[in-house]
């Protein structure tokens, strides 16, 4: 290991753990074998990384943070080949605990917890095995994600958000503070409340991103025809193919639609 490495010298570091020379690794923190950090990552104080973890450039890791650490699930064990994946930009941030993966969906995800670009993960935080997340979200304060969840781009995650195993939330889509999810959210989608129900569209999430009004329009169609219409979901489905030969964002909400296997959150 290059000595340009500037570690501290209370940081343990395995001789398994792979670094790239730019890292920087604060006081008593703890990197176990099978762990690469790329290029300018900073790990703060007590923080503990445990591989198999692949850690991308310039991720900024807070202090007390355990990402890595075998899954809670009681059928997991050290010597099984999941591990964590993590891209790069990402800010996590006091607290966070992210757990490898589960041999429960190693043919289809390789027994991996994957996270994707440049999100912020605040204080508390905890990603469960196997979970997917995708890039530029926000999960605040203690949102939690119990194992196999899904989540898709610039979803933000209000404070305590709560989600249920095996749920998916689209992208775009956005949870109040004390959120309870126990079903899908499609993209776009606003919910609040425990059970959550959806209560709008993310429209000023989509303006701030730079969606125009003519792209809007569409969307809200959509949400009306998925929550209002009082339509069964058969009908609302087919309706959804027909808009969504108009609109590529209609279009993906009728993919994801498509393609739940939980039924919609709804309160």
């Amino acid at each position: 290991m290059s000595e340009a490495v500037r570690i501290h010298p209370t940081a343990i570091i395995d001789p398994r753990a792979e670094l790239h020379e730019s890292v920087q690794v604060g006081p008593y923190s703890i990197i176990g074998a099978g762990v690469e950090i790329g290029e300018g990552s900073w790990i703060g104080p007590h923080v503990v990384l445990s591989g198999p973890l692949k850690l991308g450039q310039r991720n900024k890791v807070y202090q007390f943070a355990s990402v890595g650490e075998l899954s809670q699930d009681k059928t997991a064990t050290e010597d099984q080949p999941t591990s964590t994946v993590i891209g790069d930009d990402n800010i996590i941030r006091e607290y966070v605990s992210i757990q490898r993966g589960t041999m429960k969906e190693y043919d289809t995800k390789r027994g991996e917890t994957r996270i994707g670009d440049r999100n912020l993960i605040m204080n508390y935080c905890h990603v469960a095995h196997d979970c997917l997340i995708g890039s530029d979200t926000i999960f605040a304060n203690n949102a939690s994600l119990a194992g196999h969840v899904e989540i898709g781009d610039w979803v933000i995650l209000g404070g305590y958000t709560l989600v249920y195993q095996f749920c998916r939330i689209g992208p775009h889509a956005f949870t109040a503070y004390g959120a309870g999810l126990s079903g899908d959210v499609p993209p776009f989608v606003m919910v609040q409340g425990t059970p959550a129900d959806a209560r709008a569209i993310n429209k000023e999430g989509l303006r701030r991103r730079g969606f125009s009004a003519e792209q809007i329009e569409p969307i809200e169609e959509a949400f009306k025809l998925i929550y209002r219409s009082g339509k069964v979901m058969a009908e609302v489905k087919a309706e959804l193919a027909q808009m969504a030969e108009h609109s590529e964002h209609v279009r993906l909400m009728s993919e994801f639609i498509n393609s739940g296997k939980r039924p919609l959150a709804r309160g």
